[in-house]
């Protein structure tokens, strides 16, 4: 499995704990993320990732920024993307079941990296329901 993960100033901590959780389980992480806490355009950050999904050159991605909106405003620009903003495992595992959620977009202001890291095993683990949402989910997208 590969991954690819970005996040603004807001995240370099969670980035960190995340990287080391996945390359832990064997997967291969992509890393745009800045290192830094210095300010910097979340967009410059999240795009990468975004593009990666979109085209299939990794499976997954995860973006972190203070509030977890703006990041998952800019990732849900493609066509392809389905970011979904998460606070709690609950969610996490409703955006992959029902939404078939292909990024996972991390608050890093509200949530502590014992509790993301939980959030992220899940959106590892779950799989889509399919059925009555792959109908849902063909609607998401405009034109």
């Amino acid at each position: 499995m590969k991954i690819a993960i970005g996040n603004d100033h807001a995240g370099p901590a969670y980035k960190e704990s995340i990287v080391k959780f996945l390359e832990s389980k064997g997967i291969i992480v992509l890393n745009y993320g800045t290192d830094t806490e210095g300010s910097v355009d979340y967009p410059d950050f999240i795009h990468p990732v975004a593009i990666d999904v979109a085209t299939n050159k990794v499976d997954l991605g995860i973006i972190i920024c203070g509030s977890g909106n703006g990041a998952a405003m800019t990732a849900n620009k493609y066509k392809e993307v389905r970011a979904a903003l998460c606070w709690n495992k609950e969610l996490t595992e409703l955006a992959r079941l029902h939404n078939n959620a292909n990024i996972l977009s991390i608050p890093a202001r509200y949530t502590s990296i014992p509790q993301v890291l939980a959030m992220v095993d899940v959106f590892l683990n779950t799989k889509f329901e399919g059925g009555r949402h792959q109908t849902r989910v063909e609607k998401i997208t405009c034109s």
